[in-house]
């Protein structure tokens, strides 16, 4: 027995679950873990397209709408379709009104010289970021793609000092009206231009900027969209949320520490079992915590379902070792690891059937990004966590616990 404790912490298991526990100590602290919109709070807003939409179109509109979100600096966004002509849009920590704006208009750019469209968004091949100056000005710089460069030189020749209007969804955006300069004015194609604009102050010229950089970064929508609801939660409401997932928690681990010792009446097999559940939680967490994997209420059932096959497989074990406690002492040892053994592949057996079972749901919600099952993607993909997680490291350490010293 004295050389239990030496062999169990050589295990090649052992040593990779103690470094995975750091690592994920580590970005915990660090990084830290994104919360979703169920728990930090945020809005939703529905969308319905002007007429339905065949799944192509429907794919470009979500990604134009997740492309422009993310750039406009809206973290944690959700963008999902619901059927040929709704969008579910889910945001956290922002309100419906900072974002209505954006996400609602088609985003159709067009540069005018005599009320002649001379430039759309498709002639724009790459954007700078906005530039904003301390008298409320903005400049976007942007450039044309070969094509569109030609076209627009051939539409200003000749044409030095008129002006050039430009338009976002048919309103003017570049209220001062430059005109034409000379070298634009050549017929050789330039292919550099900038949108410029002010507003009443700096930070009021960045978002204008921000708004106009973002929609020709995108590019436009096929499709007018119309926002028909949305509805806020609530940081406090989402705190809310988290307390109540915690004490739910405490109370399920407090109650199978109870079943757990009621069960084996001995604290050398509870114990282990409260520490091995323990380390798949925080493993699990520092796994969303690198991947930036949100948590919201369907992660936390997902890790509470992933959690509880974990500790029926850990009873399993015990169960398989302690079925077989009267036979000789010289044969226990072999027959305790045969016993495991099988335990393992009951074990294996059965995180296999579960991985398949959710498989399908994680590929239809994150390949379809349908309003609400995206909500059970998050859950089986939280699920398929915590049991690779228990199946490849935390339950073999605990079967080698159980090898080694209740042997």
């Amino acid at each position: 027995m004295s050389k239990s404790p030496s062999e169990f912490f050589k295990d090649k298991r052992v040593i990779l679950l103690i470094v995975l526990l750091l690592i994920s100590i580590v970005s915990i602290s660090v990084v830290g873990i994104e919360q979703g919109l169920d728990l930090k709070g945020g809005s939703s807003i529905q969308l319905q397209l002007e007429h339905p939409v065949n799944d192509t179109t429907m794919d470009i509109v979500t990604s134009v709408l997740d492309k422009r979100l993310n750039i406009y600096g809206v973290s944690d966004v959700k963008v999902r379709s619901s059927g040929n002509q709704m969008i579910i849009v889910e945001m956290a920590g922002k309100s419906p009104q900072e974002v209505e704006k954006l996400i609602g208009n088609p985003g159709k750019f067009e540069a005018k010289i005599d009320n002649v469209t001379v430039l759309t968004g498709s002639d724009v091949a790459s954007v700078k970021s906005v530039e904003a100056d301390s008298e409320g000005g903005w400049h976007v710089p942007f450039e044309l793609t070969t094509q569109g460069a030609k076209n627009f030189a051939a539409a200003a020749k000749d044409k030095g000092g008129h002006e050039v209007v430009m338009y976002l969804d048919g309103k003017e955006i570049d209220k001062d009206h430059p005109t034409l300069s000379e070298e634009l004015a050549s017929g050789e194609p330039v292919t550099e231009i900038e949108v410029t604009g002010g507003a009443e102050n700096q930070e009021a010229a960045k978002a204008e900027g921000t708004e106009v950089y973002t929609v020709l970064k995108t590019g436009s929508l096929p499709v007018k969209l119309h926002v028909i609801g949305s509805n806020t939660v609530s940081p406090e409401l989402g705190q809310e949320f988290a307390q109540g997932a915690l004490i739910a928690a405490l109370l399920a681990i407090l109650g199978i520490s109870v079943v757990v010792f009621l069960r084996y009446r001995r604290s050398i097999l509870a114990i282990p079992i409260l520490l091995t559940t323990f380390s798949e939680i925080l493993i699990i967490l520092g796994v969303a915590s690198i991947i930036h994997w949100n948590i919201d209420l369907a992660a936390i059932a997902g890790l509470i379902a992933s959690v509880g096959t974990g500790i029926d497989d850990q009873i399993i074990i015990t169960d398989e070792v302690l079925n077989h406690d009267s036979e000789e002492t010289r044969h226990r040892r072999t027959r305790t690891q045969m016993n495991v053994k099988n335990a393992l592949f009951i074990i294996f057996a059965s995180a296999g059937t579960l991985i398949a079972a959710m498989l399908p749901l994680v590929y239809v919600g994150f390949a379809r990004g349908s309003s609400g099952i995206g909500t059970i993607a998050g859950f089986a993909f939280t699920t398929i966590i915590g049991v690779l997680v228990g199946v490849f490291i935390t339950r073999p350490v605990y079967a080698k616990f159980i090898e080694l010293f209740i042997s």
